[in-house]
């Protein structure tokens, strides 16, 4: 007897779903960082070219190495900053879902765009590391130590946000670094004030680099995980598929996808099988909303199938979890 099919959809258009006890799990509004993004990205520019400027003046490849970062820096927050206002468009007949994966786009394209600025730090640095240029020290030190305030104001904004969104921890990591590194630099001046050892500033540059890559990597390696269609770090699977397999009525599972919509939200689609039949509306609202609060899935699709476990599936290689046995 062939298996039946009913499908269960938890729409993320909806105002909420409801559970059978009555209780409403609401969708709430995301946080709006527009004004975040507008004052780091004007305290950043007004920085880069107060810092590039001083760092002529001072003959600094530091200064003007952690100028060009900061450039970088402001061109990664229009990024994601667009990516927060794209993810908002509404989804229409081309981009069914809206534009919510633009947000991993920016992450991704916010790294590159950090390791590519990184090369060309390190390529000067090395340049004049053979031969380093008298530097004063004290314009260094000074205009490091603005830095640390305007980056560590940047990196306050974004504070909030950095746990649970990986454009927004981009920004943060980003504005702490930048503070961390102003901090070298001023250290770095300070010992070139004491000593005249003219050829720690160009260290000092490859010290920011090492710093900056050492950084970027997990924000480089989580968005090209998330753009693959990757499992977000925050959903534990193995955690979801037993979840899914304890349920009452539920013999077995399979086809189990999760997935990134963006940094923010993840998406599930599952075949529950259920011998028993059809367990009703009440049991299915109950089910999404366990699995939006529990593992943070904020669109699930769940189809039911009823009579037997076999199944013809079109992905041959799909993992088949079989099911788990508590002690």
């Amino acid at each position: 007897m062939p298996a039946t099919h009913d499908h269960h959809h938890d729409h993320e258009h909806s105002s909420h779903t409801h559970s059978e006890h009555g209780q409403h799990d609401h969708h709430h509004e995301p946080i709006d960082y527009g004004r975040s993004f507008l004052i780091a990205i004007v305290l950043n520019i007004a920085f880069v070219l107060t810092e590039f400027t001083y760092g002529l003046i001072a003959n600094s490849t530091a200064l003007m190495a952690d100028a060009g970062h900061n450039l970088s820096d402001v061109l990664g927050l229009v990024m994601a900053w667009g990516a927060t206002l794209l993810a908002r468009r509404v989804p229409n007949e081309r981009f069914t879902y809206g534009l919510r994966s633009s947000s991993i786009l920016a992450a991704l394209a916010n790294a590159v765009l950090l390791l590519v600025a990184c090369g060309g730090i390190a390529w000067e640095a090395v340049h004049r590391f053979m031969n380093p240029p008298p530097v004063v020290g004290s314009t260094v030190m000074w205009v490091a130590a603005v830095g640390i305030m305007i980056n560590g104001i940047s990196a306050w904004l974004f504070m909030r946000g950095s746990k649970d969104d990986l454009n927004i921890r981009g920004a943060y990591l980003h504005m702490l670094a930048d503070a961390a590194v102003s901090f070298g630099v001023v250290l770095s001046g300070l010992v070139i004030l004491l000593t005249g050892w003219y050829w720690l500033d160009p260290l000092m540059s490859l010290i920011i680099v090492a710093v900056i890559v050492v950084g970027t990597w997990n924000l480089l390696r989580e968005s090209t995980q998330l753009a693959l269609l990757a499992v977000p770090k925050s959903v534990d699977l193995l955690k979801v598929a037993q979840f899914l397999q304890q349920q009452p009525g539920v013999s077995a599972i399979h086809d189990l996808h999760v997935w990134g919509m963006s940094t923010t939200e993840a998406a599930l689609t599952v075949h529950l099988v259920m011998p028993t039949g059809y367990p009703g509306d009440a049991f299915m609202d109950e089910l999404t909303h366990a699995l939006k609060t529990k593992f943070s899935i904020a669109h699930s699709t769940l189809q039911i199938e009823q009579g037997t476990t076999e199944h013809n599936c079109c992905l041959h290689e799909q993992i088949k979890f079989e099911p788990l046995h508590t002690h």
